[in-house]
């Protein structure tokens, strides 16, 4: 649910790699309390729509805002305190570092410590699977349990907004199913998202609203039931004929 309050605002962002421009005036809206999806195939700017948000890429032209405040020219540790997290594409954990280990760095610039027990049995019970395994070397857990584990570390920092930068990626399509059933947990405790993935149909059935991306620029946007039901969708993202 949404209570109609924009949290995190993109407006006319233009941002590159070196010379090539890979967006070319985004603009969206992520309301408090949703889960926005933006979809696209591999190159067409999503990570990068993600990395400008944190401020590791910087936006040439436009702004971003973050709960009425400008952030992009705010560094990422700054952008972080704020109440931003992320869990990036292809996990990035901590591979010689045990599961609890993992978790306990997400909430490392949290000055609330008497807060983080409460936090982490919250995360432990989102994924149970993790409690099992709080010992274990994060390298030698399963693609699914690292996926986990990225998403558990990310909200160890008890973030206002969660970016999910394909989440699904390299999974089983039951685990898949997994994990976005906790996608929906993770917002019904409060947590809004902003959800990057190439498994359109699957971020569709999750979100409340979807943007398409295509060479850096928004395409379509809407509800995610019209989205799920657009022409070009299902032609260009969902196999469809």
């Amino acid at each position: 649910m949404t209570d109609g309050a924009g949290l995190l605002e993109l407006h006319d962002i233009h941002a590159y790699y070196g010379n090539i421009r890979a967006l070319k005036g985004v603009s969206l809206t992520v309301a408090r309390g949703e889960i926005v999806t933006l979809i696209g195939s591999n190159g067409a700017g999503k990570t990068t729509t993600l990395r400008t948000v944190l401020g590791t890429v910087r936006a040439l032209r436009g702004a971003v805002s973050f709960g009425g405040q400008r952030i992009d020219r705010v560094p990422t540790h700054r952008i972080a305190r704020l109440g931003i997290a992320q869990s990036p594409e292809g996990r990035r954990i901590f591979a010689p570092m045990t599961v609890l280990e993992n978790l306990e760095l997400g909430a490392f610039s949290r000055a609330d410590r008497e807060e983080i027990p409460h936090d982490l049995e919250r995360v432990l019970a989102l994924f149970p699977r993790l409690r099992e395994r709080l010992q274990q070397k994060g390298g030698t857990l399963s693609g699914g349990e690292q996926q986990m584990l990225a998403m558990g570390r990310a909200l160890m920092a008890r973030p206002e907004m969660l970016l999910l930068d394909e989440p699904s990626m390299g999974l089983s399509p039951i685990l898949v199913e997994t994990i976005f059933d906790i996608i929906r947990d993770i917002n019904r405790l409060g947590t809004t998202i902003l959800l990057v993935e190439q498994n359109a149909r699957m971020a569709l059935r999750v979100a409340n609203r979807g943007y398409v991306i295509q060479t850096g620029r928004i395409v379509l946007q809407g509800a995610a039931s019209a989205l799920l039901h657009s022409d070009v969708v299902r032609k260009a993202y969902l196999g469809e004929k």
